[in-house]
């Protein structure tokens, strides 16, 4: 959830996508099969790559190469053979970054589509404080062993998590405890490799998005939503005061004004707009739902966070942006001279052509409040079209 995601400096990644994939229930190995209308691998690479995380090494089965390089045409990595298991497919990735020598690696399961933003930034904090770092959900189902069919004692899941990728982890750190590992290299997770060699792990907050596609049923719910109409619209209106003092900014771009917005984050009126319009078009609520005023850590928050985080939602629920339009109500400032650096702006946020975006103005003859130069109100309309 950032406007432009800042890049994630010398960190690189192995994306484990060796496995067999059988319980999928899919032609094809599950990280080869198309799912929200791409290759489940190509999702998290292409997230991967977004924020600069450079180089990406793919561990893939024997024999799938000319698969594995359709799958990823245009990204940037390198693929190296697998293992027969996951352990030893992650320290094959390993070895073959080892030349390259990163500060910090990131190692994630394939068959995890979708990997939020905030939750790289929360693991990329918490190496500058730590050797490894995991993302975590806590366990909201009660728990219990199973002796020989029967209920056995219960566990406490107050005390357990559960451990999502991708994990974080200082190179030379993990690369070592991988080469320390004796016995069979049968780790559930890299945080054990670590752990193993003595490596505190620190835990994060997870997502739910990093959900895993494991059965049929996963990529049943794909096909479930392809019935979703193609296409869906949202509307979205928000207003604000007024107020010397303030900041003006609209549609992301600041204006030199004798008085600014007031109200939550950065006030700017036109991007909370659009945000209601997206995340009407997918019904996911409103913007104080996902961002309440009532939380301090929104307080002057730029408002291009909010956009992109809405953009990521629409992705999620299998759709793209086809085009937004937004109108400004106010007697002043004057929009036009603006207007197309605020295309360009809300284009950049939203990862769109600027063709696929109105910004238009207009006023409401000295009537009502925006009339009277007490506030300035927006309202957008967005569509999104199935992906």
């Amino acid at each position: 959830m950032s406007e432009h995601p800042s890049p994630i400096r010398d960190t690189a990644a192995v994306v484990v996508a060796a496995g067999a994939g059988l319980r999928a229930g899919q032609p094809l190995p599950k990280q080869f099969a198309l799912w929200r209308g791409q290759p489940v691998v190509r999702h998290s690479v292409e997230r991967l790559a977004r924020r600069g995380i450079a180089p990406i090494v793919v561990c893939i089965p024997e024999g799938v190469e000319d698969i594995a390089e359709r799958t990823l045409a245009g990204l940037e990595v390198q693929f190296v053979t697998g293992g027969a298991t996951r352990q030893a497919s992650v320290r094959a990735g390993l070895e073959a970054l080892a030349a390259h020598a990163p500060a910090r690696v990131l190692i994630h399961d394939a068959a995890r589509p979708l990997i939020p933003d905030a939750l790289l930034d929360r693991l990329n904090a918490a190496l500058d404080a730590n050797r490894a770092a995991i993302p975590v959900l806590p366990v909201i189902d009660s728990l219990t062993h199973a002796e020989g069919g029967y209920m056995g004692a219960p566990a406490p899941r107050e005390a357990l998590r559960r451990a999502q990728t991708p994990q974080a982890f200082e190179f030379t750190a993990i690369h070592a405890a991988h080469r320390a590992w004796s016995g069979a290299a049968d780790a559930g997770d890299d945080a054990q490799v670590a752990q193993a060699a003595g490596i505190p792990v620190a835990l994060v907050e997870g997502d739910e998005a990093l959900h895993k596609l494991t059965f049929a049923e996963d990529f049943a719910a794909q096909s479930l939503s392809q019935k979703q109409p193609a296409m869906r619209v949202g509307s979205g209106f928000d207003v604000h005061r007024l107020s010397e003092g303030e900041e003006m900014w609209l549609c992301g771009v600041q204006i030199e004004h004798s008085h600014g917005l007031a109200g939550h984050s950065d006030a700017d009126v036109a991007i909370h707009a659009l945000v209601d319009a997206l995340l009407g078009a997918i019904s996911a609520g409103d913007i104080g739902q996902h961002f309440p005023p009532s939380d301090p850590q929104w307080k002057g928050a730029p408002s291009a966070r909010f956009l992109a985080h809405a953009v990521q939602l629409v992705a999620e629920a299998g759709y793209a942006v086809g085009n937004v339009d937004v109108t400004i109500i106010c007697e002043a400032p004057k929009i036009g001279p603006h207007r197309a650096e605020m295309q360009a702006r809300l284009a950049d946020i939203m990862g769109v052509a600027s063709s696929q975006v109105s910004v238009k103005a207009t006023t409401t003859e000295g009537l009502d409040s925006t009339g009277r130069r007490e506030g300035i109100a927006a309202q957008a309309i967005a569509s999104v079209i199935r992906n």
